[in-house]
């Protein structure tokens, strides 16, 4: 039997470099500084420095427990979270700015919260109106709008005609609703009809573009007016149109 050399060598396995937490985008986005397309802008400009050099590459991966990091020569640190509920007229934007000079919801907020950065948790087209939230906390964000966590969102809806009971089937069970997408399971209930409009009460899980429209548009009805009413636990309840009020995340979820 050939025994191996008593002096040779081990062969050891080079160690696992350690994967670094976040790309330095997404670092400024977490800490409240900017959204992640804004905070790339930053990077590319050359003011923000890892460990005293800058670095202009947005995708850097860095590891925050360890990292220097500093935007104009400022020490960055986690802001404190915000989290807001939002009352949202119709002819609104859900957008920072228009280039047309349109009206956006950033408006709507006090002149002390327009210089912190919160963002929109999903959106609402400007002729939908009630609640949407704002926050400066991503990962509050994503909870709430991966249709994974499966948050409830919940619209009153008031349609051109009457309904059917085998169209809010269709509605319950999910139905085609154009660009190769289809809407998923969902609660819908009439709440009101007067013989020319119904009101209709309804619940979905997804947040795709302009959604609860298009579900009804597949059914060949006009969406005549839109409020969301509720997210999660969330509801809209008594706050005005254009007012806002400081919310839990426990409060939705």
């Amino acid at each position: 039997m050939n025994r191996p050399a008593a002096n040779s060598a081990r062969i050891h396995k080079p160690a696992r470099r350690q994967k670094p937490e976040m790309t330095l985008d997404r670092l400024l986005s977490r800490y409240g500084v900017a959204s992640r397309r804004e905070a790339a802008a930053l990077i590319a400009a050359g003011r923000v420095h890892v460990n005293g050099r800058i670095v202009r590459d947005p995708l850097r991966w860095i590891a925050p427990a360890s990292a220097n990091v500093t935007l104009d020569l400022k020490r960055l640190k986690p802001a404190r979270k915000l989290y807001f509920a939002l009352s949202k007229p119709k002819g609104y934007l859900t957008s920072h700015g228009d280039p047309r000079g349109r009206k956006t919801v950033y408006g709507l907020l006090p002149p002390e919260l327009q210089r912190k950065w919160l963002f929109p948790v999903g959106r609402l087209d400007q002729d939908t109106s009630g609640l949407l939230l704002f926050t400066n906390d991503s990962i509050f964000a994503e909870r709430i709008t991966n249709p994974a966590s499966k948050v409830a969102k919940a619209y009153l809806a008031k349609i051109n005609g009457k309904i059917s009971a085998e169209q809010l089937d269709r509605l319950r069970a999910g139905l085609e609703i154009g660009r190769g997408e289809r809407s998923g399971p969902a609660k819908a209930e009439v709440v009101r009809d007067n013989g020319r409009f119904c009101w209709i009460e309804l619940e979905i899980h997804e947040g795709k573009n302009r959604q609860v429209r298009r579900m009804f548009q597949a059914l060949g009805y006009e969406v005549l007016k839109l409020t969301r009413t509720r997210i999660g636990k969330l509801e809209l309840g008594g706050l005005a149109p254009g007012t806002l009020r400081p919310i839990r995340p426990s409060d939705v979820v």
